[in-house]
């Protein structure tokens, strides 16, 4: 497990980050721990300098969004049933908090925040060019797999049995002679001498 500078896992960090709304965020109550302050301080201190906290940098999870995240969360590791909606800070929202909690923890706890939301853009773009190459590879192989499909029709007719050259029913007459005529024309001819 990869340590931060101060102690912090970088693992448990990036866990806390969840993807709402679109946004990857860290809530509240997760944040409020690793800053080692209730998370009632941490929101006093917030909101008493609201103005630095638009609705891009912090929301208020919606009681649908709270129940979705609890349920995917044992008891016990969410922390027991909360009567509050956590909120939910971006990642402009938790580097703002290091100008709201002014302890020399939260500026290093936010620093390794930072490292973290950092890794997971890395990780990202890694996975969209891995992704990319994928997608790459799959079109050239089904170019390739009907190129092939081809080449085995072609073998399997060169493989087939030749056609036996079927024998014609009932027999061929082969006459070296005069060709036929009527009956008639033989009478008229000699008829005419």
């Amino acid at each position: 497990m990869q340590k931060s500078t101060r102690g912090i896992p970088i693992e448990r960090i990036q866990k806390a980050i969840f993807l709402i709304r679109g946004q990857k965020v860290m809530l509240s109550t997760q944040l409020a721990d690793l800053y080692d302050v209730a998370p009632k301080v941490l929101m006093q201190s917030v909101k008493r300098n609201i103005d630095r906290f638009p609705a891009d940098f912090m929301f208020q999870l919606s009681m649908e969004e709270f129940e979705n995240l609890k349920s995917q969360f044992v008891t016990s590791s969410w922390g027991g049933m909360r009567r509050a909606r956590p909120y939910a800070f971006t990642e402009q929202g938790v580097a703002m908090l290091s100008s709201v909690l002014r302890s020399k923890r939260a500026v290093q706890v936010n620093i390794e925040i930072m490292r973290a939301f950092v890794k997971l853009r890395e990780m990202a773009g890694t996975h969209r060019e891995l992704a990319k190459k994928l997608a790459d590879l799959e079109s050239r192989l089904k170019d390739h797999d009907e190129k092939i499909e081809i080449i085995f029709e072609a073998i399997r007719q060169l493989m087939a049995p030749p056609e036996e050259k079927r024998r014609k029913i009932g027999f061929e007459v082969k006459e070296g002679g005069a060709p036929y005529v009527k009956k008639q024309d033989v009478a008229d001819a000699s008829h005419g001498d």
